[in-house]
């Protein structure tokens, strides 16, 4: 038994010229918000055209959360904030059915999880059981609850915030959930010109009270169709899954990517093309993905973490043995 059809048949036809328009609108619209994080904020678009989630890591106070939020109010649609702590209950984030005394039954009231964009504020320092409760959302973009299926409203993006695990009151993502995540990214610290742009945009109000929305949910979810489109040739989808692949078999991972991941990396290259107004994929859109894409679902083994070797350079390596398609 289903409640609250997903309605998406009145959407309005568009096309990748659309996508370019309006999500360049979207663009601008953050980066009145946020200095000098063009790349960060493309990442976030293609995620949120390609129907994943997104996953932004970095220490605390440099943007995360804004980017989120920009985001989320950039787009005329629901947007609700999870702040994840330690006491934070799994009925907190999916709803839970509560005895009406009027009616003599039990009535479901959401939880968080309920909206377009769903903003997950230090989602690490909520409990691995917490953490769980996202995972069907995540997945299938529903909840169950008493036997009764709740489906989410699309567009349906969580953007979710973690502080690095090495900080106090963290708990590591299960690898599970991480999978979940098509991207992740690095807010990073901003250039000293951008900081200085920020002490004068943020020093006396806040600028996102004043960032109004540039398009609504109905047009992300056309845009979203549109996306879907963009051709993606056979060579291109035999690279995607030896990139993978070459993950798995790397002596410096103990874990290699999933076959989400391929899937996940097909997906985002398509928004990645669309984005830059182009209805074909090609490998350097592969390339300049699997970084975000696989960099948080691989686990270095123990002798590449005593050699020093980050995760983007074992990925880098990783693509460098694929032989890229012919262009021709």
């Amino acid at each position: 038994m289903k409640e609250n059809p997903v309605e998406q048949n009145g959407a309005e036809s568009r096309n990748l010229s659309d996508v370019v328009e309006v999500m360049g609108q979207v663009r601008t619209a953050i980066e009145s918000v946020i200095e000098g994080k063009t790349e960060q904020i493309d990442i976030a678009l293609a995620v949120l055209l390609a129907e994943g989630h997104l996953l932004v890591e970095d220490v605390p106070g440099v943007g995360k959360t804004m980017l989120a939020k920009a985001l989320g109010r950039s787009i005329d649609c629901s947007v609700r904030r999870l702040q994840f702590t330690p006491d934070l209950l799994p009925s907190d984030i999916t709803g839970v059915s509560i005895y009406n005394q009027d009616t003599h039954d039990f009535e479901f009231k959401p939880g968080g999880i309920f909206a377009n964009i769903v903003v997950g504020d230090e989602i690490n320092r909520a409990s691995p059981k917490t953490q769980s409760a996202l995972l069907e959302a995540m997945a299938e973009r529903q909840v169950s609850s008493d036997g009764i299926t709740h489906e989410l409203s699309a567009p349906f993006m969580v953007v979710a915030t973690q502080n690095p695990i090495e900080m106090e009151g963290t708990y590591p993502l299960p690898e599970a959930q991480r999978d979940r995540f098509m991207a992740r990214i690095e807010m990073g610290y901003p250039t000293r010109a951008s900081e200085l742009d920020m002490l004068d945009s943020h020093g006396g109000s806040n600028p996102l009270e004043s960032l109004q929305p540039v398009t609504d949910a109905e047009t992300i979810v056309a845009l979203i169709r549109a996306v879907k489109d963009v051709y993606v040739a056979p060579a291109v989808k035999d690279y995607i899954v030896g990139v993978v692949a070459a993950t798995r078999a790397s002596k410096d991972l103990r874990l290699g990517a999933s076959p989400r991941a391929s899937l996940h990396l097909l997906r985002a290259v398509r928004a990645q093309a669309a984005l830059q107004g182009r209805d074909y994929s090609i490998p350097d859109d592969v390339q300049a993905l699997a970084r975000v894409v696989l960099g948080h679902r691989v686990l270095p083994s123990v002798q590449a973490q005593l050699a020093g070797r980050t995760v983007a350079e074992i990925i880098d390596a990783a693509v460098e043995t694929v032989a890229i398609p012919d262009r021709r």
